[in-house]
């Protein structure tokens, strides 16, 4: 985790986002990357008659924002003592940040909240991200405070090659859980064995539980939030969308539910 790649913006999660890399970054001696994404396409319309138009007022005040929040940065990080580098990066923000994580270990966004009128957080940015990048996404709950990585970790497990992918990213940053449970669902353990994860928990020097959860009428997801909440959980770690991403979106499933609603930090990989 020595590389750590944070979306910044002027969003009700930026703190957290902000204060979960200087925690990360503190205890693995990590450089932080924040990028401003700052699509400036948007600004450029067409007419009807095929002709394009810059909207030269409305790009100006985006650049004043952007650059305000650079100066806001950079002046807040200077008081630090981390490594950083805030970049101004011309382009959408998936895009922005999947190029960035080209050559980073960790990035850092928001997940927005259920009410997705008051959400700054774009809708599925976290999942998409998980999908696109080949790296773990720490996704915060714009609800939330910043990660606490001593606090227990809900690791779900379903035996899939997404979730035992997510378990190891995991390692660095549950290293120093008080506690680390590993939670399957109905009794399904899938292809890899909940003995093997455990297994290879141990031998990172990580000494988690097994629980099986019985379903009773909930959803999967939902005996997932349940259990994350019952067990004060400062972490969710799972695969990200063991389904195709198709089937998710319009079924449904454990990530997309998930992305919604943790109650608590998720760190995803697919």
């Amino acid at each position: 985790m020595r590389n750590i790649l944070i979306h910044a913006d002027d969003g009700p999660g930026m703190s957290a986002r902000l204060e979960s890399g200087l925690a990360i970054g503190r205890r693995h001696q990590s450089h932080l990357d924040l990028v401003i994404s700052s699509p400036f396409q948007q600004f450029i319309a067409t007419d009807p008659f095929g002709g394009m138009y810059l909207a030269g007022e409305q790009l100006a005040k985006a650049q004043a924002v952007d650059a305000a929040l650079e100066r806001r940065l950079r002046a807040d990080l200077e008081r630090e003592d981390v490594p950083w580098e805030v970049t101004l990066a011309d382009g959408d923000v998936l895009s922005t940040l999947t190029l960035a994580a080209t050559l980073t270990d960790l990035v850092i966004v928001s997940l927005g909240t259920a009410d997705r009128r008051r959400s700054f957080a774009p809708p599925m940015m976290a999942g998409d991200l998980a999908m696109a990048v080949p790296v773990p996404v720490l996704a915060i709950p714009e609800t939330c405070g910043p990660v606490d990585l001593d606090a227990p970790v809900m690791i779900a497990w379903n035996g899939s090659a997404q979730a035992a992918h997510a378990l190891r990213a995991a390692v660095p940053l549950i290293r120093h859980a008080r506690q680390a449970v590993l939670v399957t669902v109905g009794g399904h353990e899938g292809q890899v064995a909940a003995d093997d994860a455990l297994r290879y928990l141990s031998r990172h020097g990580i000494h988690a539980e097994w629980r099986q959860v019985e379903r009773g009428v909930e959803t999967i997801e939902e005996a997932l939030e349940r259990t994350a909440r019952d067990m004060g959980a400062g972490l969710i770690v799972m695969g990200a969308f063991g389904h195709t991403r198709l089937r998710e979106t319009f079924f449904g499933g454990v990530t997309r539910y998930l992305l919604g609603s943790a109650p608590a930090p998720l760190l995803l990989a697919h």
